[in-house]
This record gives structure tokens, sequence and C-alpha cells, in this order.
């Protein structure tokens, strides 16, 4: 089939250093996004590297791991890359848990930074 577009390698090295980062050393992460970039978590809106980051740094766990199961890659009309992934992450000693996330990547200065993240646990209340 030959090599992937070169969308989806950008893609596919950024979600890598994501999630390097976020499990090794989220303050790290502010690297990856800019003043504008917007961040909802589990419906909790945060805008902007600083906030993010804070929200993202002070998450109440030490330790966690992520596994990806899959992600998707699409380029979009306007030069930029959207990001689904799908996997399971392992926090402190808390049971395993699936997650989904979006991200949105720009090319601002030779360099991608995600302007757009959105994570959700994949819970489901069936009561």
């Amino acid at each position: 089939m030959g090599d992937k577009p070169i969308w989806e390698q950008i893609a596919s090295s950024f979600i890598q250093h994501y999630y390097q980062l976020f499990d090794n050393d989220r303050t790290q992460l502010g690297a990856i996004y800019i003043d504008a970039s917007c961040l909802t978590w589990e419906g909790q809106q945060f805008q902007g590297k600083a906030a993010i980051v804070e929200k993202l740094s002070s998450l109440p766990f030490q330790k966690i791991q992520h596994s990806i199961t899959a992600q998707d890659h699409q380029p979009t009309p306007d030069s930029c890359i959207i990001s689904m992934v799908v996997g399971q992450l392992k926090a402190d000693e808390d049971p395993i848990m699936g997650f989904h996330q979006m991200f949105l990547l720009k090319n601002i200065s030779d360099a991608w930074v995600c302007t757009n993240d959105m994570f959700r646990l994949a819970l489901h209340n069936f009561g």
C-alpha cells in the first residue's frame, strides 16, 4: 500500500509525543498548545495554554499510562489535521478505563500545535 500520507505521519507522531509527555510529565504539555487553544475535559472547558496546562497538571493522580487502541486522522480543507484516539488508561491503582480523545492540529510557524482538544472517559450509565 506504500507510505502513509504526510498528514497521517504528522498526526501519528503528534499522538505518540502527546501521550509520552502526558504519561511522564504533564507540565511539559504547554509546548503543544497556543494561547488560543481550547480543551474540553469531561465537559469542562478551558481556553489558553496556561489554563490547559493548569488543568492537566492538577488531575488527581500520580501515575498514568495510556494504551492506544486505534487512531484515525483526516486532513481538513483549511490545511489542519483532525485526529481521533481511542484507548485505555490506568491511573494509580484505579481500574483500567477506556477513553476517547480528539485533537485538531494546525501548522503555525512551521510547528504543529493543538488548537482543539476534547477528552472523555468511555463510561456508560445505563441506569
